[in-house]
């Protein structure tokens, strides 16, 4: 049976770390020669797309990117019917979509890996880059804490999840109405809707837009609702002195975050980036098999 990720704990501890591990490979065994990978995206991205063709070429493979009026999930054809014709030509299926049950349906039938690339519920692959750019910061993860300041959205139940995996005490402060779901608040040591509280003391800071694609409608609402969730240099010196922030990009100025903190020296975004390219080939890695 093929391995799948759909969220960060598909993996159990010890292959976090050996994902971690095989993202930071010098040498890249090639391991997709000669074969296929498909990336649909039912929703654009840069980093997503750019940093997962690019792992795929980096093991020799031949990555095919699809936009769904391509393919039409749910509406050309059935996701269950996509996956298995994609399946034929690819020995792996990754998808950026809006409904994370179109996942769930494709992993359910799929005879080659389906990699979840961002879904309503879950953006692993961002978490995968934020941890390993903090282990290349920090050295060891356990122990430490980190801070989430705004939406209790895909990406903040991504990083709890993989937090909770790596050991790292993770704080969530969100708005009223914005809390994560059930699950992450049992992964997190603090949920509050006080910025100040949860940043205290805190190693790393990360946050991310007040509104996300096919929220537009919202902005004016949200804007009004996290008044006073801007990530500045008052909040980051509530944190550890040598505290670092991270932003799963792209950023608003002056609004989730100020100028003088994503592009001032506590800031590893750009790092966190480029680790997208690396935490992917990682994964890759791990699925085909290579152990590091």
């Amino acid at each position: 049976m093929p391995r799948h990720f759909l969220e960060v704990d598909d993996l159990t501890a010890a292959e976090l770390v050996s994902v971690l591990d095989l993202a930071e490979l010098l040498e890249v065994p090639q391991v997709l020669i000669g074969q296929g990978v498909a990336l649909l995206f039912e929703k654009p991205s840069a980093r997503t797309r750019n940093s997962s063709e690019m792992a795929v070429v980096q093991l020799g493979g031949h990555p095919v990117t699809l936009r769904n009026e391509e393919v039409g999930i749910d509406t050309r054809e059935t996701a269950e019917d996509l996956v298995r014709t994609l399946a034929c030509y690819h020995s792996a299926v990754a998808a950026r979509v809006f409904d994370h049950r179109h996942l769930v349906r494709m992993a359910a039938v799929s005879p080659v890996p389906v990699i979840n690339l961002l879904s309503d519920a879950a953006h692993p692959c961002q978490a995968l880059a934020d941890l390993l750019t903090l282990r290349q910061r920090w050295g060891l993860l356990a122990g430490k804490r980190v801070a989430w300041v705004g939406d209790g959205n895909n990406v903040c139940r991504s990083l709890a999840a993989a937090g909770h995996l790596a050991g790292i005490e993770v704080r969530v402060a969100t708005p009223k109405g914005y809390e994560p779901p059930a699950d992450t608040i049992e992964r997190c040591a603090v949920v509050t809707h006080d910025p100040a509280e949860a940043v205290e003391g805190a190693d790393a800071i990360v946050t991310d837009v007040w509104t996300s694609m096919g929220q537009e409608s919202e902005v004016a609402a949200r804007v009004s609702d996290f008044a006073g969730f801007t990530v500045d240099e008052a909040l980051m010196a509530r944190a550890a002195s040598d505290a670092v922030f991270l932003h799963c990009l792209p950023a608003h100025r002056g609004d989730e975050v100020t100028a003088e903190v994503i592009d001032g020296p506590q800031s590893l975004v750009w790092l966190e980036a480029a680790n997208r390219m690396h935490a992917m080939r990682g994964l890759l890695l791990f699925l085909f098999g290579e152990m590091a």
